[in-house]
C-alpha cells in the first residue's frame, strides 16, 4: 500500500530511541525527510546516522529540551528552515516515573507534567501556526493507554496522558477547518529502554525480582507478551498519512487487549 508520504517532512521529538526512532525508520522507509530532536546529542546523532544509512531522503538532528519552550521553537524553526516546512509531527519525547500515590514526590508530579503532558503542548503550539498557514498537515500525539485505562501505580503517567488526550481532542476540532488533523496513538507495555526501567522499578515496589515484574505486566495482556516498537510506529505513520485522510480526533490504543492493571497478579 502506498502511503503517499514521499516527499512529506516530518517532525519527531523524542526520535533518538524508541517508538519516535522506529517511526523515523519507517517514515524515511516511505520517502519522507525526518528531523529528529531529544535531548541526549549522542544517542541523537547515533539515530541520525542509523536512519540515514542507504537513505536517499534527508535525516536530520537538532537537540533540544522539550521542557523548555525556546529550545521546542528552535527546533520547529530549524526543521522547517532546513526541510522546506513541516507536514507532519510526531510527539514521543517523556516519562514518566512509576510508582504509587504514597511514595510519589512533588518534584516527580511537577517532572513528569512538564515533559510528558506540556512538552506535547509545546511542540503543537511551535507546529500548529505553521500548518494552518500551509493549509495542511497531520499530528500523532504518541500517549500511553494509561490516559484511557487509569492503573494506580502509574497515576503521574495517566494523569499526564489523560491531559493530552483531552488537548489533542481540542486541537482536532480546533484545526481539522485549517486542513490540519490530530489523532494520538496509545499504547500499553512496549519493548523499549523505558520499558526496561519500568519493570524495574515495578519489581522495587512489588518487591519481586525484574523477571516476575516482566511477568505480571504480560499476564496482563490476552496476547501474552508487550508490544515491539515496530509495531506501534506502523500505526503511528499509518495516521499520518494520506491512507487515514478521514481520521481526526481519534484515540487508537494498542495495547494487545489489556485489560486489568500492571500491579495486579
Amino acid at each position: 500500500m502506498d502511503l503517499g508520504l514521499s516527499g512529506k517532512n516530518v517532525l519527531i521529538t523524542g526520535g533518538s530511541m524508541g517508538i519516535g526512532k522506529a517511526c523515523a525508520h519507517l517514515f524515511a522507509g516511505e520517502g519522507a525527510n525526518v528531523a529528529l530532536t531529544a535531548r541526549t546529542v549522542a544517542t541523537l546523532d547515533e539515530a541520525v546516522e542509523e536512519i540515514s544509512a542507504g537513505s536517499e531522503v534527508q535525516v536530520l538532528g537538532f537537540p533540544g529540551d522539550m521542557t523548555m519552550q525556546e529550545d521546542v521553537d528552535r527546533v520547529a524553526a530549524l526543521s522547517i528552515d532546513n526541510m522546506g516546512g513541516v507536514d507532519i509531527l510526531v510527539t514521543c519525547a517523556g516519562s514518566s516515573p512509576g510508582g504509587l500515590i504514597e511514595n510519589l514526590t512533588e518534584e516527580e508530579w511537577h517532572s513528569s507534567l512538564n515533559l510528558k503532558f506540556m512538552g506535547y503542548v509545546r511542540a503543537m503550539r511551535a507546529v500548529l501556526p505553521h500548518m494552518r498557514d500551509r493549509g495542511s498537515g497531520a499530528v500523532v500525539l504518541v500517549v500511553g493507554n494509561d490516559g484511557l485505562k487509569p492503573t494506580y501505580w502509574e497515576t503521574t503517567a495517566g494523569a499526564a496522558n489523560a491531559a493530552g488526550i483531552n488537548v489533542a481532542s481540542s486541537m482536532a476540532e480546533q484545526y481539522a477547518r485549517y486542513g490540519i488533523r490530530v489523532n494520538t496513538v496509545n499504547p500499553g507495555p512496549v519493548n523499549t529502554q523505558r520499558w526496561d526501567g519500568l519493570e524495574k522499578a515495578m519489581a522495587r515496589d512489588m518487591n519481586v525480582t525484574q523477571e516476575d515484574a516482566h511477568d505480571f505486566a504480560v499476564s496482563s495482556i490476552p496476547l501474552g507478551r508487550i508490544a515491539e516498537a515496530e509495531e506501534v510506529a506502523d500505526l503511528v505513520v499509518f495516521l499520518a498519512s494520506s491512507r487515514a485522510s478521514f481520521i481526526n480526533g481519534a484515540h487508537i490504543v494498542i495495547d494487545g487487549g489489556q485489560r486489568k492493571a500492571l500491579m495486579d497478579r
